[in-house]
């Protein structure tokens, strides 16, 4: 097994056999749901946005290892960030799974850098069906930013 392989595997199975941020919020977060029909995925999305960041954030739900350990991994990555930036974080991140062109985000040349640990799902473009998986909880985000309730991935 590749040593890019391996680290893969150790990457998912922690963040979902331990999810981080794996709660709900209460008060008046913001909420969204996500459902991928094709592998079952299902959860619901907290965000807390003050003074123009993303304060706290949360998911609550079930679904394979991919598509846990990527909300987990995402809540981790955006929280902090000003929602510009977890957009910018989401088209780079679903171009890296999609294997697209990414357009409009500025300093696309250092992608690996901004994504971090994000860039372990990169094996996933190669399982189209997997896509819908690792992306639910970006599309769940992308949802919950726009105050829209529920997104689905087909």
């Amino acid at each position: 097994m590749s040593e890019y392989a391996e680290l893969y595997q150790q990457v998912i199975l922690d963040h979902n056999q331990s999810p981080r941020n794996f709660h709900a919020l209460a008060g008046d977060a913001r909420r969204a749901d996500g459902h991928n029909p094709l592998c079952g995925d299902r959860l619901t999305l907290y965000l807390e946005v003050r003074d123009g960041i993303i304060r706290d954030i949360g998911f609550v739900g079930s679904g394979c290892a991919i598509s846990k350990a990527s909300a987990s991994m995402m809540t981790e990555a955006v929280k902090g960030k000003s929602p510009d930036a977890a957009e910018a974080l989401f088209r780079i991140f679903h171009a890296l799974v999609t294997g697209e062109t990414v357009s409009g985000v500025p300093e696309v040349a250092d992608d690996d850098a901004r994504l971090g640990k994000l860039v372990v799902f990169a094996g996933v473009r190669d399982y189209p069906v997997r896509v819908k998986c690792a992306t639910l909880a970006w599309h769940t985000l992308r949802a919950a930013l726009e105050n829209r309730g529920a997104v689905s991935t087909e």
